[in-house]
């Protein structure tokens, strides 16, 4: 399938109030990964399931939502599409330590998406 789904991310202003949640509802296990600014927290799906994690809310004022992730070959060229076809562009092409880029955007219908790019070695 071209484009997957490949990663969903919970972005929330209380880190700590979700995190609880989460796994108490779920039996979720997080992992911890240091970034600049603070821990991303990422959900062990093992083998069934897209993989997934849990972070500060990255734009100021906004409120908690999961972001997908779909995967592009070219992180420019499709946030330049999307926005040419009427997406708000949230976060334009940001580097994610030596993973690869991501930028999210709000479609003309109001739906915050997010697009992933991996870095080839």
């Amino acid at each position: 399938m071209a484009n997957p789904f490949v990663h969903i991310e919970l972005n929330t202003p209380d880190v700590d109030k979700s995190k609880a949640f989460y796994t108490a509802l779920f039996d979720w296990e997080l992992g911890e990964m240091p970034m600049p600014g603070g821990t991303y927290y990422t959900i062990q799906v093992g083998k069934g399931g897209t993989g997934g994690g849990l972070t500060k809310q990255m734009i100021p004022g906004a409120p908690s939502t999961w972001v997908p992730y779909i995967e592009v070959t070219d992180i420019k060229e499709a946030t330049k599409k999307a926005k040419s076809l009427g997406a708000k562009v949230l976060l334009d092409s940001e580097p994610i330590a030596e993973m690869g880029w991501c930028s999210v955007f709000i479609d003309p219908a109001g739906t915050t998406t997010g697009l992933w790019e991996t870095k080839t070695i």
